[in-house]
């Protein structure tokens, strides 16, 4: 797949080092060439900062046909003004109706070594794009996850993002530490 990230932070940068390694064509856009960094790809990761959701989404250009992945979560109130989450900005704000959420539920650490000794962690998606599942799943399988579960359509980001909490709480506040992650069990 031809990707575009837009964010080069550790999110970003984990992801791009896994899908190149999967032999995906990944680019890192740059801030004023977004547009331009996107337009040639069929997938777009937006991994920035929450709060910038509004002004990067209007930066992609024509995003028409595109899915666009969405791996931000509003941290400590920090989002884009008058949403309640970054996935229902970024549809407001761009032509894709491809929109969804993923790769939110964990950290950069385990996004970049997703393998706990012989199991791999899971991951999850949400939104109403049938097709935008069928990319972050895929995506999600060649960066080395063991599964991506569908969570629902898009009435569900506000949980993925609350999901996400659980994490960094679990990590940060509980004192666990970032090498925890989560793996669903079925009998």
């Amino acid at each position: 797949m031809k990707i575009a990230i837009v964010g080069s932070g550790n999110v970003g940068t984990a992801l791009a080092k896994q899908w190149r390694a999967a032999g995906h064509d990944v680019v890192v856009a740059e801030r004023g060439s977004i547009a331009e960094s996107v337009s040639p790809n069929e997938v777009v990761v937006l991994a920035t900062p929450a709060k910038a959701a509004v002004e990067v989404a209007q930066q992609l250009g024509d995003t028409t046909g595109k899915v666009i992945i969405d791996v931000m979560n509003i941290v400590r109130g920090n989002g884009p003004e008058g949403y309640g989450n970054t996935t229902d900005a970024i549809l407001a704000n761009t032509a894709s109706r491809d929109v969804v959420k993923c790769f939110n539920t964990t950290g950069a650490n385990n996004m970049a070594d997703p393998v706990y000794g012989t199991q791999a962690l899971d991951l999850f998606v949400c939104g109403d794009s049938v097709r935008g599942k069928q990319v972050a799943r895929q995506l999600g399988l060649d960066a080395g996850f063991a599964e991506v579960y569908d969570v629902g359509g898009n009435e569900h980001f506000t949980l993925m993002e609350q999901f996400a909490w659980f994490w960094i709480n679990l990590a940060m506040r509980q004192g666990l530490g970032r090498e925890i992650g989560f793996k669903l069990l079925k009998r």
